[in-house]
């Protein structure tokens, strides 16, 4: 034990855990920056509380480990709201607040509100740290608690204001730094083997099965033994969002994103499936479409490292608790003549079925994919985005039509390329990028986002440029929230203007005011100039927009069911 303040343990422990940026919005912790600085921990300032925990989400995903944010007590309740992505979307974020002492409290104290609840909403783990000696066992937990299992946020709040009852004290404290929690997954548990061969028996006797493969499998790093799983028992897979990279676009057997956010011939696939293997995937309402699909009695077997997830939505017929690359792997090593198909000219029937079915799609949508309308319709711009994103990009996707658009009209080219994407609110993707780019500061960081997700955070334009934060933003700026078009002249009878005033914006230059913040932007009228204009953006040293002007009728496409 050594005599160290919080403040240093504080910043060890980061430096020990592999974190090189700390996220936040002043103040909090304020005498620990000295020491992160020291360690070359990068203190990131943001404008907002919000924006603060985004980065930390997009860092924690992409970099596979824990990422940190925080803010002082009056900050705490913005914070918590920012931690909703990241709850949702299994990102191991650690939150700090500050917390008047308890004498302080239930006196009407300036700024001071209880925010315990906001964040027993947002986290898997929340406790407070009441002095400097508790410190090293709660934040050791949080990790734990951050990494373990489903991935999930945690939050510390300290004693006072800006945590410093427990950063500026001193105690007799040793610094540990338990490596198995310093990256995902820390536990590779596999399942049993007679589940094994259940599900595996399951499978060969099915005659027309499907993958759903889910984030479980990015999150594991089980990207290659889905495809061989896939292959060798001669099975199509559709990929969750969360998914999306994990197994290649122009595979044979690849049926693309279901759901709510979903291509027509995934959700046609799902639904003509006589069994679904759902494989680190929640069986929630986005992927199952309000759990329209799979059709009932479809036959159900689920891979999940978190029991509770087994059968949660779906009755079972064999459920397999693991770490998805250890579980695969098993299945691998057990596959013989069990798990084969029984009948191999069924199973190559529908393999082809589902196959037409993508081919189907593809001709459907090629000519809006090619279209050379004018402002650009966002099937072009998709398009043009896929067709010349870099073969290391991660992209960076908001909610809405932008998940809808990545989700559907965008494929990968190249198995270096990566995906995050808004799990629930508007606005995320921007600020997430900036965490990205500080997780992977060598690989270019590309995000798509409606110009109704811009104005929410665009103000952090300057928190990118501040601290080199080099991304590249793409807006599909058609002047509106046009995904909420349909909702409001159903409710007027038509497109009136009550209706309009509900979704229509202000037309803008983010190029320009991406500009005046002291970044690159650059403004897109026709399809043959994004690329140009994202060559451009890829190699300004500094944040670019790319303000596409996008035609407000094209609208993302519903989900079929």
């Amino acid at each position: 034990m050594t005599q160290m303040s919080g403040a240093a343990f504080l910043a060890e422990t980061m430096h020990g855990y592999g974190v090189t940026h700390f996220f936040f919005m002043p103040v909090i912790v304020d005498d620990a920056m000295p020491h992160m600085e020291k360690l070359g921990i990068t203190r990131v300032m943001a404008h907002s509380e919000k924006p603060a925990a985004y980065m930390a989400d997009g860092y924690a995903r992409v970099k596979g480990s824990v990422g940190f944010c925080g803010a002082q007590s009056v900050g705490a309740t913005n914070l918590a709201a920012g931690l909703q992505d990241a709850y949702l979307a299994n990102s191991p974020v650690i939150a700090l607040t500050g917390r008047l002492s308890q004498e302080q409290q239930d006196r009407n104290a300036y700024q001071e509100v209880d925010h315990s609840r906001p964040f027993s909403a947002n986290t898997k783990y929340s406790a407070r740290v009441d002095k400097t000696d508790q410190l090293p066992m709660y934040l050791r937990q949080a990790i734990r608690e951050a990494t373990t299992g489903t991935p999930g946020p945690a939050h510390l709040d300290l004693a006072g204001i800006a945590g410093g009852e427990i950063s500026k004290n001193s105690a007799d404290m040793e610094v540990v730094i338990e490596n198995q929690f310093s990256s995902l997954p820390p536990f590779r548990p596999e399942p049993d083997s007679s589940s094994v061969n259940a599900a595996l028996s399951a499978l060969g006797s099915a005659k027309k099965p499907l993958i759903i493969a889910g984030g479980g499998v990015k999150t594991s790093g089980a990207s290659k033994q889905l495809i061989e799983l896939a292959e060798r028992l001669n099975i199509p897979v559709a990929t969750a969002l969360n998914a999306k990279e994990t197994f290649p676009a122009n595979h044979p057997l690849a049926v693309g994103v279901p759901g709510s956010y979903s291509r027509a011939c995934a959700n046609q696939a799902v639904a003509e499936a006589d069994l679904v293997f759902f494989i680190g995937s929640h069986t929630g309402g986005q992927v199952t479409n309000d759990w329209k699909l799979p059709r009932t009695k479809t036959r159900i077997i689920q891979m999940d490292i978190n029991a509770a997830e087994l059968g949660r939505s779906f009755p079972i017929e064999v459920g397999l608790q693991s770490d998805i690359q250890a579980g695969l792997q098993k299945m691998l090593r057990s596959t013989g003549e069990v798990g084969k198909a029984s009948d191999e000219q069924d199973r190559a029937t529908w393999v082809a079925h589902v196959q037409n079915l993508v081919d189907d799609w593809k001709a459907s949508v090629d000519q809006l994919w090619n279209s050379d309308d004018m402002p650009m319709r966002t099937e072009r711009l998709s398009k043009e985005l896929a067709d010349h994103l870099p073969g290391d990009a991660i992209l960076v996707a908001d909610t809405g039509h932008s998940g809808i658009w990545t989700g559907t009209m965008i494929d990968f080219s190249s198995p270096d390329q990566s995906f995050i994407r808004c799990a629930g609110s508007l606005g995320w993707a921007f600020p997430a990028a900036f965490g990205a780019k500080a997780a992977a500061p060598d690989r270019p960081v590309i995000t798509f986002a409606g110009d109704g997700a811009m104005w929410y955070h665009f103000m952090e334009m300057d928190t990118g440029v501040r601290y080199g934060l080099n991304t590249v933003t793409v807006v599909n700026n058609n002047a509106s929230l046009n995904q909420e078009r349909a909702l409001n002249e159903r409710n007027y009878g038509g497109p009136l203007p009550g209706s309009d005033e509900l979704w229509k914006l202000t037309n803008v230059d983010f190029a320009a005011m991406a500009e005046q913040m002291g970044g690159l932007g650059i403004t897109v009228t026709e399809p043959t100039h994004f690329e140009g204009a994202l060559d451009q953006a890829l190699n300004a040293d500094k944040p670019a927009v790319i303000d596409v002007k996008t035609n407000i009728d094209s609208i993302a496409p519903k989900a079929w069911d």
